[in-house]
């Protein structure tokens, strides 16, 4: 290759005006997470959260998961480090996540969209059962009709919010309002604390 014709990528990334935007991208959401971080309460509910679900394991139950869109995603995440594996090896934790396109399209043709996770837990959600709600906003209806749904069938509920909690704000048994303005920064923040939780099920399950 002719070296006269290499360029340097470095060089021209830092001389355009995306990299100040990126770094700031990198900026905040470092600082939101150092907000979250120093609220020790964070942690100990996470530590809280992981003994219900390891009683809840132990005693033959499991975890559900629920969220839309990249919550979704996000729930999927969670729970296949859970039945799969996290950072070592150890048995199999019980997780299912709503995203059967089955379940959800079929329940949203029959019943509508706000329906799919409420008859969802009907279907599989058991006393002493771990729900595990994402609403980034927390004003997504079919978040707020599953959580009823947990509710009647005795379910812990543990909600993981943004923007103040929304209408999900005083719901659930542990809740996490994380800050943010924007439902990626959430999720962020969602997804680090979840986690945390896969790492604190695991010892409190003595893995």
């Amino acid at each position: 290759m002719n070296n006269a014709q290499e360029t340097n990528p470095t060089a021209s990334i830092k001389s355009s005006d995306h990299a100040g935007v990126i770094g700031q991208e990198f900026v905040d959401a470092a600082r939101l997470a150092s907000a979250f971080a120093a609220d020790e309460h964070n942690a100990i509910k996470v530590a809280h959260l992981a003994s219900v679900i390891a009683q809840s394991v132990q005693s033959g139950g499991k975890v559900l998961a629920i969220g839309n869109g990249g919550s979704c995603a996000d729930a999927i995440h969670f729970c296949e480090e859970l039945t799969g594996r996290y950072r070592k090896d150890r048995p199999s934790i019980p997780a299912i996540v709503c995203a059967d396109p089955g379940h959800i399209t079929c329940t949203a043709n029959d019943y509508g969209f706000d329906q799919v996770f409420s008859r969802w837990i009907e279907g599989l959600g058991n006393e002493h059962d771990v729900l595990i709600a994402m609403s980034t906003s927390g004003n997504s209806v079919n978040i707020i009709n599953a959580v009823e749904a947990a509710r009647n069938q005795g379910l812990h509920i543990a909600l993981f919010l943004g923007k103040g909690g929304g209408e999900l704000r005083t719901k659930g048994d542990t809740r996490f309002v994380v800050p943010g303005e924007t439902a990626d920064r959430i999720q962020e923040l969602h997804m680090l604390t979840l986690h945390a939780l896969v790492g604190a099920v695991e010892r409190a399950l003595g893995y």
